[in-house]
């Protein structure tokens, strides 16, 4: 730790001698630490920054208002650039950043930039960020605990930033290091930044602006909807840029800080005080317009800048103070929102404040912060998916201090926390419906009437982590939702790849995917949901039936990397409808492709032979072929047939539907349930939190723990053994047996 001095320069009194921005006092919590001085010092002069400190509201509006009397440009002009770098970063061109410099520069330099920010802008980014935070979590949910600000933090307002800037996932490593190193640079106007670090930080700051000002030329060529081509296509009345590549290329690294640090930090400090106010915490989960009351009244308590700085342009008087011209005054943000003179329980976290945005945390006057609206975005959405994915997190206590320590721009590195696992549990999943967004990446016919379909995230970043029998759901227009089988490697993190059967007896879906998607369309899907999954054994029968090949080639895949022994009986109407036929090829004789024309049907009882011992069946396919495999398989030992319905099986019921009572134990509501009405369409009717998708009792997305009574299952999700265990009920066909009055379910 720095331990500031201590004895004033001449002439420069008072001097506040409890205050200490290297301190753990400050880096706690500012705000405090700086009331504690504020009351006999509204304005001190402290000598470790050779400046000027101004904490009380009225001073620090004064200041910020002034831009004539008290000039932005030392924050960037005072930077040093090494005599190496100046070349390419001449000590002009860090005179223009937006943050240190003053009309009319900075009016045309904003200008230009501020088209990229603007509030309905930011407001159409909402759906995308909260896919993207739905992703993230989905990453790290099941650990129980983890480094908030790297894992979630950082991680959303990066991929945001990264993705307004229309950067790939190879620009992510360059961005995150510009991120860190920008504030470097920007700090050493004021503090010191000693060698070595100082030399790898410009080293690393000039390459990377070299890299932006190609992109920026090639997107002045040929422009896209995103925020570098917005700003390099801007042009004077004559058509020449307004800025220049350099320029351009100085404020995508101020906006890689600003606009991902600041946010990251606001999230986890909303965190922190709301583990000390769980009352707050409450009142947003329970109405999620309060998220936003909760970021606004957390960067009021915490601003993720607790200074703005200026240079005094001529001798004036601050606060009683006199300040000489040339002199450094830094505005203590974090003491002027919690002025008493100003708000009332200025140190209470109060999220129902009539005025919750009237604080100083993204500064007054010119150099109001232009990311505002997407940090207010960003930060609100942030914040409630990660309570609503993960209720019970928590920080963990008596974590020690991890910052970067510069009192202009504290960075915490990191936020221990720590959840309950079973968050991810299906309690939670029955409150909300989580879909990710993503992009076909390539799309490919694979025989007569099948398509494949892969599906990437457009950040480029790793989806959900899946098992071989795993499928997603995919919205489509008009309300419909299909399930598809994972049918790529599950090894391969960036990519989903379905299977899809145009079905021309359907109800639209494959005829929409057919038809009207290609690369490049983006598509709502679910987080995969497993309910064929490939148990562990030495030996396997795979059976498919016409697209029923979809999930067994990742079990194939699976079993290969297992080194368990296989074999694959395929068949279909004709060879040419036989989908993957050349990703199976390389199998050789262990896959026995039999196409119905040629072959007739699939000769199961000869496939099956005498029950082996270590071996497990399973079969993909439509319903004749799977009821011909249990009839095929009925010597073998209970447990060794397992199969994946496209449909549910008919149920077999003995005269009219009958009427019986159900108790959702959660919700303390008990309800009838009529002949003609499902569980699901009265529990949704009740506004219980019941998730469902397909309502045909296939995709096992309305699974519920069913806590007493005896269950008539006619879904095509549980195998014998587990309708037999009757501990679990798909409530969107299902129903009571005839001979059990009433359900009790946990829900």
């Amino acid at each position: 730790m720095t331990t500031p001095p201590e004895a004033p320069a001449p002439g420069r009194c008072p001097v506040a001698h409890g205050f200490d921005a290297m301190g753990d006092a400050y880096y706690t919590d500012p705000a405090k630490h700086l009331a504690e001085v504020r009351g006999e010092h509204p304005v001190f002069f402290y000598p470790y920054l050779n400046a000027w400190i101004v904490t009380r509201r009225a001073d620090v509006e004064a200041v910020l208002s002034d831009w004539q009397a008290f000039s932005s440009a030392a924050n960037s002009a005072l930077i040093d650039v090494p005599e190496q770098h100046r070349a390419v970063i001449p000590p002009d061109l860090m005179s223009q950043m937006l943050v240190g410099s003053d009309p009319p520069s900075h009016t045309r330099h904003r200008a230009v930039a501020q088209r990229g920010f603007t509030r309905s802008r930011m407001e159409a980014l909402a759906p995308g960020i909260e896919a993207r935070a739905h992703r993230i979590v989905d990453r790290f949910e099941a650990n129980g605990s983890g480094n908030l600000m790297e894992d979630y933090c950082l991680e959303l307002t990066t991929q945001t930033i990264m993705a307004h800037m229309g950067l790939g996932a190879e620009d992510d490593p360059m961005m995150r290091q510009l991120r860190d190193d920008l504030f470097q640079v920007l700090a050493s106007a004021q503090e010191p930044l000693p060698e070595p670090r100082r030399g790898e930080v410009w080293e690393r700051f000039t390459r990377a602006a070299l890299y932006l000002r190609e992109i920026i030329d090639e997107r002045r060529e040929n422009p896209g909807t995103d925020l570098i081509s917005d700003m390099a296509s801007v042009r004077d009345k004559d058509g020449a840029p307004v800025l220049t590549s350099a320029q351009i290329a100085l404020h995508l690294a101020e906006f890689a800080a600003a606009g991902t640090d600041t946010t990251a930090q606001a999230m986890a400090n909303a965190v922190l005080f709301l583990a000390d106010n769980p009352q707050a915490l409450a009142d947003a989960q329970a109405d999620p317009d309060l998220w936003s009351s909760v970021f606004e009244e957390t960067v009021r308590r915490r601003p993720s800048s607790s200074f703005a700085s200026r240079q005094a342009v001529r001798d004036t008087v601050i606060g009683g103070v006199e300040i000489k011209a040339d002199d450094m005054v830094w505005l203590a943000l974090a003491s002027a929102n919690t002025d008493p003179e100003h708000t009332e329980a200025p140190f209470a976290f109060d999220i129902h404040r009539h005025d919750a945005g009237g604080h100083l945390a993204f500064t007054q006057g010119r150099h109001t912060c232009l990311g505002q609206d997407l940090a207010r975005v960003q930060g609100a959405i942030g914040l409630k998916v990660l309570f609503e994915r993960l209720p019970s997190l928590r920080p963990v206590q008596d974590a020690p201090l991890d910052f970067v320590r510069m009192a202009l721009l504290p960075v915490r590195r990191s936020l221990p926390v720590t959840w309950d696992p079973e968050d991810t549990g299906r309690r939670t999943l029955a409150r909300t419906t989580h879909r990710l967004t993503l992009r076909v990446a390539e799309r490919r016919e694979e025989s007569q009437g099948v398509a494949s379909f892969v599906l990437e995230h457009p950040d480029g970043g790793a989806l959900p982590a899946w098992k071989p029998g795993a499928h997603i759901e995919v919205d489509l227009p008009g309300g419909m939702s299909r399930q598809y089988s994972l049918c790529s490697d599950p090894a391969e993190a960036h990519r989903w790849r379905i299977g899809v059967l145009r079905e021309p007896a359907g109800r639209g879906g494959s005829a929409h995917l057919h038809d009207t998607v290609q690369a490049g369309t983006v598509l709502k899907v679910s987080r995969p949901r497993n309910h064929f999954p490939l148990r562990t054994a030495e030996r396997y029968l795979f059976v498919a039936g016409g697209i029923g090949i979809t999930p067994i080639l990742a079990m194939i895949r699976q079993a290969e990397a297992d080194g368990a022994d296989w074999t694959l009986l395929y068949g279909g109407r004709t060879r040419a409808s036989m989908a993957f036929l050349a990703e199976l090829a390389p199998y050789g004789g262990r896959v026995l492709v039999r196409p119905q024309d040629e072959f007739g049907l699939l000769d199961l009882a000869g496939h099956f032979g005498e029950p082996a011992d270590g071996t497990l069946i399973y079969a993909c396919g439509p319903e004749p072929l799977l009821r011909a495999a249990g009839a095929a398989s009925a010597h073998w030992p209970q447990g060794s047939l397992h199969v994946e319905r496209f449909a549910p099986k008919t149920a077999e019921t003995a005269g009219q539907e009958q009427e019986f009572e159900v108790e959702f134990a959660a919700s303390g509501l008990t309800a009838k349930i009529p002949a003609d009405r499902s569980i699901l369409q009265v529990a949704e009717e009740l506004g219980l939190p019941a998730l469902s998708s397909c309502a045909e009792g296939t995709c096992g997305t309305c699974e519920t723990p069913l806590m007493s009574g005896e269950a008539e299952h006619r879904d095509a999700v549980l195998t014998e053994a587990e309708r037999q265990a009757q501990d679990t009920i798909m409530i969107c066909v299902s129903r009571a047996a005839g001979t059990c009055p009433r359900l009790v379910l946990d829900l």
